[in-house]
Order: C-alpha cells, then structure tokens, then sequence
C-alpha cells in the first residue's frame, strides 16, 4: 500500500489543572481510569498522549495576553486523542454518554479545571523528512517534546493564502534537514454543540476560536526548552506576514506513563 486506511480525521484536545493538592491523585485517576475508561475503549478513537507542562516549561509561554489559556500559564496537563476519519460523529456520540456514566458511578474528578477542551478536525501535516513518521503514528514515536502554536487568522486574509504563507514560507524556515522539528499537523477547531458541549458535567474552559483559529502540534527529536528560540522565530514570520497572529504558543514534554513524575513541579 502507498496509501493506509487508518487517517486521523478529527482530535480530541484537552488541557487541564488539578486543583492544588489534589496534582497526584488527578494524574493517577487521569492515567489509571479517564484515559481508557472516557476516551480509549471508545469506538474508532485509535491513539491517544499525555503531555505535561512544568512550571520551567510554562514560563516559556507566549504571548503574555493568549485567549486560549487564560491567564497564559493555566493548564498543566494536556490529553490528545486521534478518532479515525470520517468516525468522529460515532464516537463523540459515545463519549458523550459515557462521560455522563461514569460521572455517575463516581469515576469522575471534580478537583480539576478545564483551561482548553476543543474537538478540532481537517487535518494537514508538514514533514521534514521525504519518508516521515506520520501523524497517525506521532503519539506512540518516542518523541521528546510538543511545541503546540495557536494562530488566529488576521481579518481580510483568507484561509489559503494563509495556509500557502505556512506551508511555503513559515514551516520549511524551521523544519530543514536536520531540524529538531520532524513534523506540524495543522486543525481547524469544531464549534461546542450547546446540545452535546453544553451538557457536559465541567466547564470546558476558553471558547474554542471559530473559522480563524489553526491548532498546530509540532513533534520533537529534542527537549523543546533547547530549541525554543525557532519557535519564537516562526511566530515572529507569522506576525510580520500580517496574516494572522499568534494567540498562544506553548511547549510540553510527555509525561512518563505509570509515574507521578512532574506531579510536585506543576507550579
């Protein structure tokens, strides 16, 4: 096959905060119970990471004034999840579901908060290599790091030029041979559905963009705090092409499974 069946079509991506005290008891109900029991043993979600952002790691944020996490440094770890294209309407019906039963069953965790919940979809990826690593398979490739860049597409541009501006011009600037940077998958957000989103039992914190928005999620062959400074050099081309502007950029190292590493360096 030149082409495999298993694509991600859509993502599930959330960012959370335990409340104070409760960071081992969160990290272990999160790996031990949610990230089967709510997402995992879901139908068609095939692939799913955990992430985490220490105080050193969150003190690298930017810009200072992001509307996705705000204040800039909430949220500490971050879940993402693939559901296999064109299956994301049957497995988020499940999900919902089942976020209500286990709720229900007491498996839910109410010392946390929500920083960025957000189902995104239309994906597109960028690879530094002819014959890459693809995204279907960057949550179980051992990288080091995530550099995560939310860009808001400045009025009057339209959604190609500014997808022809990254593609052409802004990625290949950092993602040469021999980059650090092995690849950038790009997401549009999907507007909440009152009906599905609003019901949840949590607030999903800040609104999730519109049509403007991309989510990009950048996979890296090194520790993201030694090669920080390409990220600020990315977002400097984004502001100055007058396309669109940088609403958060954040790194993450993941966590190490079976661990409450990182749980006493949160802030």
């Amino acid at each position: 096959m030149n082409e495999y069946p298993v694509r991600a079509g859509s993502m599930l991506y959330t960012l959370v905060d335990p409340n104070r005290g409760y960071e081992v008891e969160y990290n272990r109900w999160y790996e031990r119970d949610h990230f089967y029991a709510g997402c995992l043993i879901g139908p068609w979600l095939f692939a799913g990471k955990r992430w985490v952002a220490t105080r050193e790691l969150k003190d690298l944020r930017f810009p200072h004034d992001s509307n996705v996490a705000t204040p800039t440094d909430r949220g500490s770890y971050l879940a993402t999840y693939f559901v296999l294209e064109g299956k994301h309407d049957e497995h988020f019906k499940w999900a919902a579901e089942q976020v209500w039963n286990l709720y229900a069953n007491d498996r839910g965790f109410p010392e946390r908060q929500h920083a960025h919940t957000v189902m995104f979809n239309s994906p597109w990826a960028y690879y530094r290599d002819d014959d890459p690593v693809p995204i279907e398979l960057s949550f179980d490739h051992p990288y080091k790091g995530l550099g995560n860049i939310f860009i808001d597409r400045s009025e009057g541009a339209t959604e190609d030029e500014l997808r022809d501006f990254i593609e052409t011009k802004a990625l290949p600037s950092i993602m040469s041979s021999g980059s650090p940077i092995a690849s950038c998958v790009n997401w549009k957000p999907i507007p909440r559905n009152d009906d599905i989103d609003g019901n949840a039992p949590m607030d999903l914190g800040s609104p999730t963009g519109n049509d403007e928005r991309t989510n990009q999620m950048f996979f890296l062959e090194d520790d993201p705090r030694n090669v920080w400074d390409l990220f600020h050099s990315y977002a400097n081309s984004i502001s100055e092409s007058g396309l669109a502007t940088v609403s958060l950029a954040a790194p993450f190292i993941p966590t190490i499974v079976g661990t409450d590493i990182y749980t006493d360096q949160l802030w």
